[in-house]
């Protein structure tokens, strides 16, 4: 998925605004008739931007309202403003081929856009969207991203492709840079901290309209007129996109006109950025025009929101840190109340530090209060901006410690909201899908920005009275499972503990706009999540050459319920299984299939389909065995997990498989010493641990393997894979460490340093409790008893010791 940015500004995370009104006199302004057409530029997530909007539209009572967005969504501006929406919400384009390309345009409560919407609705007017439809806009988007490589030849080197693709990236960095300083430098000649605390100051908190329309009006020109100078020189393929989009409004506004609309009953709300681009001095793109423009078929949708990914936290700022705080200010505008602003923050985050343990009274947040309002005087206003609140709430909540109230500030400012959509909303036919199986399965309220536990128990439940019931929490996993498989970031799969049993599984949900988006993608897979889990297993199927990851799609399929698809990927498994040569990969496979056929009831599905295959994996793996041992100490990491895996097969099917062939081959490779040292040590222990080796046998092949003169690489390295299983085995006989004891004394200095690269991982796999068992046991070989041992492990290391240490540093191990 690739997400393009909706404008420039927000792009950068930090929104341009301002506002062009009918002014007289004023010739910047589009001319129709005996009036004009009024134009509103605006900060797309502006509280005051919001107020006075709707103060101009209740004064102008215009018949069109036109608004920024994509022409071909105009039909979703109705269902955006209907009862029951609760922003945050978005508008999504999206294309209909792979790869996604998506547009978003997200609106809150205190959005102009969203004003201009319900004002609309509310008093009978039209509201249309004016900017290039979405078919085109991602086109021009995608055009802008390769412009900079198309004047490179086919027959290029790729150095030289790579070179432009890192010229592009490095001009469009340095235009985002520039235009960013352009804003600091106005906050810095201001007084102010950054450009966020000069426009909240200057602009949110003027409650006079006149003032601030003509304000504005002056910063966006200036503004526009600098970002164009640096734009021309840094991306003036940016310039041209604008440009393109700023001739296409015209046209729409020009087609209003020619319609019949009188221009003072035509109010156009578009980003600051763009309002001199839309002057009526200037001319329309043309239909012929139009027409020409490349297009790529695209879809809409509506999906819920949040304030997280409105925050500049979440990488899409638009000019607005903190939602949840310029909500409270767009409530305290509506009720004519902006004083209240500073007491509802510090009480909130009094609230939050409350629920946290932390008490503080109603006369701290008193003095916060004060406290604000007196920065804000000293900083030239009457009002406290979130800067003089923050510090407020350090001194007077947090006692000077930033740390003490800092989860409190941002659940204050940004918090946890997230956006809803009641039934009848158009969405995608996938997004209704879901919908309606998080109500069926009583899971709608973890659809939540908060992260949330949820543990499910896939027995059947005889304490309730209905099958659905029954089976409830099976039915859940199966949609957390096929909601993974596509993807979608709302349920994830955790694992607590290596013993939990294998009817309970911990899911953690947690919903975000990605994982709406994510859902949307899946649209093109299939109308429901049943039909595009099915498509995405076959889409793996169809490009699967290898029996591990076909295993995994077998089992993959049952956990999502999808029987055909189970069939489907058990054909495919035998179709490579029967060329299939890789131990470790057959291993795995068998490994898989096991543990469908041993815990498949508990998914209510039939497995016994299954049992030939899995006896076929397993004979073929364990022939392979003693061959795929022969690797070098690298590839035998790979190989210890592949031989755990069958082993634990033979032991949970010991009924269905042929235990003895495996028991040879671990055997025999055990015995070998043409074979990687580590895998036979394990093998070894293996045998050890099904008590099929003898005191007797045990002493001797200790001893041989451990004998003076064997290297390093085989003797610690043998050692190594035999202490990778039942330790308490290894630690109950004597025997082993004599030799083991009697073996590292023998060795040369040089094979002494090489065989601390095995110990150290043997015994750094230890447990402090075997550690301790195995210093005892060799204190007792040294002749010291337990207190001496204990007392000598306290102790701190010696200069001698630590320079012995030290000098390993520059031990040449090889390829250790």
């Amino acid at each position: 998925m690739e997400r393009l940015p909706r404008e420039r500004d927000e792009e950068a995370g930090i929104g341009m605004a301002s506002t062009v009104q009918c002014m007289p006199g004023d010739e910047r302004l589009i001319s129709g008739g005996e009036g004009h057409v009024h134009l509103f530029g605006v900060r797309h997530l502006s509280p005051a931007g919001a107020y006075h909007l709707r103060t101009l539209l209740d004064q102008v009572k215009p018949s069109v309202v036109l608004v920024e967005g994509p022409s071909d969504a105009t039909e979703w501006i109705s269902q955006l403003s209907a009862k029951g929406v609760v922003p945050p919400v978005a508008l999504m384009a999206y294309t209909e081929s792979l790869p996604v390309r998506t547009l978003l345009y997200p609106f809150a409560s205190y959005s102009p856009e969203y004003e201009a919407f319900r004002w609309a609705a509310a008093n009978g007017a039209d509201a249309a969207f004016i900017d290039l439809p979405s078919d085109i806009s991602v086109t021009l988007y995608e055009y802008r991203k390769q412009a900079l490589l198309e004047r490179q030849e086919s027959e290029q080197a790729d150095e030289v492709l790579q070179a432009a693709r890192e010229e592009a990236f490095e001009s469009k960095r340095q235009y985002y840079t520039r235009q960013h300083q352009l804003y600091e430098q106005i906050a810095q000649l201001a007084g102010e901290q950054n450009y966020e605390s000069y426009w909240e100051r200057h602009f949110e908190h003027d409650g006079k309209m006149e003032g601030y329309r003509h304000e504005i009006t002056e910063l966006s020109w200036q503004m526009r007129r600098l970002l164009e100078d640096d734009e021309r020189k840094a991306d003036p393929i940016e310039s041209a996109v604008n440009e393109v989009r700023e001739s296409y409004m015209r046209l729409e506004i020009s087609r209003r006109l020619a319609a019949g609309i009188p221009p003072e009953k035509i109010v156009v709300v578009t980003g600051a950025h763009h309002v001199s681009g839309l002057d009526g001095s200037l001319a329309p793109m043309t239909e012929q025009e139009l027409a020409k423009l490349p297009r790529t078929p695209t879809k809409r949708t509506l999906m819920p929101y949040s304030y997280y990914k409105l925050s500049s936290q979440s990488g899409y700022g638009a000019g607005n840190p903190a939602p949840a705080y310029f909500e409270l200010m767009w409530d305290c505008l509506q009720d004519g109340a902006l004083d209240n602003l500073p007491s509802l923050y510090l009480s909130h985050i009094a609230q939050r530090l409350r629920e946290q343990g932390t008490y503080r009274s109603t006369a701290s947040v008193i003095e916060g209060v004060r406290l604000a309002q007196t920065l804000a005087s000293l900083r030239g206003s009457n009002q406290p901006i979130l800067e003089d609140l923050r510090d407020a709430a350090v001194v007077t909540l947090g006692y000077g410690e930033r740390s003490v109230v800092a989860e409190a500030m941002v659940r204050t400012e940004i918090g946890t909201s997230i956006g809803f959509l009641p039934e009848g909303i158009s969405q995608t036919p996938i997004q209704d899908d879901l919908n309606r199986q998080l109500k069926r399965l009583k899971l709608t309220k973890y659809k939540s920005a908060v992260a949330t536990d949820l543990e499910l128990d896939l027995r059947e439940n005889r304490r309730v009275k209905t099958k659905e019931l029954a089976y409830q929490d099976l039915e859940r996993s199966i949609l957390l499972h096929r909601l993974e498989l596509l993807g979608v970031s709302f349920a994830s799969r955790r694992t607590l503990r290596s013993d939990a049993p294998a009817w309970s599984e911990h899911w953690v949900l947690q919903w975000t706009p990605e994982a709406e988006i994510q859902l949307i993608e899946s649209t093109l897979k299939g109308e429901t999540i049943e039909w595009a889990a099915a498509y995405a297993i076959r889409e793996r199927l169809a490009g699967c050459a290898d029996v591990a990851e076909a295993a995994k799609l077998v089992r993959l399929s049952c956990d999502c319920g999808l029987t055909a698809c189970m069939e489907e990927a058990r054909a495919a498994l035998q179709r490579l299984s029967v060329d299939g040569q890789q131990f470790t990969a057959l291993a795995q496979a068998a490994f898989e299939l096991s543990a469908l056929v041993h815990y498949g009831s508990l998914r209510r599905t039939d497995t016994e389909v299954l049992v030939p295959l899995l006896q076929q994996l397993f004979f073929r793996a364990a022939l392979l065995l003693v061959d795929a041992a022969g690797c070098s100490d690298d590839a035998a990491t790979q190989m210890l997990s592949a031989i755990h895996q069958l082993h634990t097969v033979s032991q949970d099917q010991h009924e269905r498989i042929d235990d003895e062939v495996w028991q040879r081959q671990l055997w025999e490779l055990a015995s070998r010493d043409d074979r990687n040292a580590r895998l036979s040590g394990y093998a070894f222990a293996i045998m050890l641990e099904r008590h099929a080796v003898t005191e007797e046998a045990c002493e001797q092949e200790v001893s041989r393997r451990l004998s003076p003169g064997i290297p390093a690489d085989l003797g610690a390295g043998w050692f190594e894979g035999l202490s990778l299983r039942n330790r308490y085995a290894l630690l109950s006989r004597p025997s082993l460490w004599r030799q083991l004891d009697s073996y590292i004394q023998s060795l040369e200095p040089e094979q002494f340093r090489r065989s601390l690269v095995f110990l150290r991982r043997s015994f750094g796999a230890f447990e402090p409790r075997e550690k301790a068992a195995v210093a005892e046991l060799l204190g007792d070989l040294w002749g010291a008893s337990a207190s001496m041992e204990a007392e000598a492990l306290q102790e701190p290391l010696t200069d001698d010791e630590q320079t012995a240490i030290a000098a390993l540093d520059d031990f040449d191990f090889g390829d250790f």
